[in-house]
């Protein structure tokens, strides 16, 4: 891990991304806070140019995104040209529709499925990136349906984005994880999971009870190039959210 591959996954600050003139600021604060690189997610109608512009004003790389699933099936020829706008490799998906979660089968389907997207983005020079929730860890005849993905995607192009949070949040072992995708993951979501009034709940990265020693490690092992911090919800200004994460993590570099 270097400074320059760590991200903020600007869906951490979505309430401040909602305008061109709000995103300008919100760029030059991550930039303020130490950050050289972004994940684009949530913005607001700005036009994809403009995106560029500020985020190359800025010194931030946009390193990858989060797009919805009906962009992926309906946009592909606006998605690719988008991202190779931005010089952004990795192509995120947030989470796959609800109609495919609720059976193995279901889990089949969409593997395959978004499958053929992901090669097309390969034909492209992009790299898809599936992130996970905690959803896809119940289990289908005894197999998680993070395994069904893992297991029924096509290995050259479908690729991986884990949440740490949302892995542990699901049952599953992070480090166990990242070492299992290793070889289809360039890009990790780091985040912490706490607990607050014994409620389970995400929180800024150190701040709860993950492993990071052994997390970073495992990243570093099996070459994960981007590392974009998030947090769903932030209980202080999402800001400071992402300045204690931030400054947790110099003791990596």
């Amino acid at each position: 891990m270097k400074q320059n591959t760590i991200a903020a996954q600007l869906y951490t600050v979505r309430d401040f991304t909602q305008t061109a003139a709000d995103l300008a600021q919100t760029l030059k604060k991550v930039k303020e806070i130490g950050y050289q690189a972004v994940q684009v997610s949530k913005l607001g109608n700005i036009d994809p140019v403009d995106v560029k512009a500020m985020a190359d004003a800025n010194g931030l790389k946009i390193c990858v995104t989060h797009i919805g699933y009906d962009r992926f099936i309906n946009e592909m020829e606006q998605v690719i040209k988008e991202h190779q706008l931005w010089d952004c490799e990795y192509v995120g998906l947030g989470a796959m529709p609800g109609k495919f979660r609720g059976s193995h089968e279901g889990y089949k389907q969409f593997a395959k499925e978004m499958s053929k997207q992901a090669r097309m983005l390969a034909d492209n020079g992009l790299k898809f990136a599936y992130h996970n929730h905690k959803f896809e860890f119940e289990k289908f005849d005894g197999v998680t349906g993070m395994e069904i993905l893992l297991h029924e995607s096509d290995p050259e192009v479908f690729g991986f984005e884990l949440d740490t949070c949302w892995v542990q949040a699901g049952g599953a072992d992070p480090v166990d994880w990242i070492h299992r995708v290793a070889g289809r993951m360039g890009v990790v979501h780091f985040k912490d999971l706490a607990i607050v009034d014994n409620e389970q709940m995400t929180a800024e990265v150190g701040e709860g009870n993950l492993a990071w020693d052994k997390i970073v490690e495992a990243c570093r092992a099996t070459n994960v190039e981007w590392y974009a911090i998030e947090q769903d919800r932030c209980l202080r200004n999402p800001f400071e959210s992402l300045a204690l994460s931030w400054n947790f993590l110099q003791k990596y570099v």
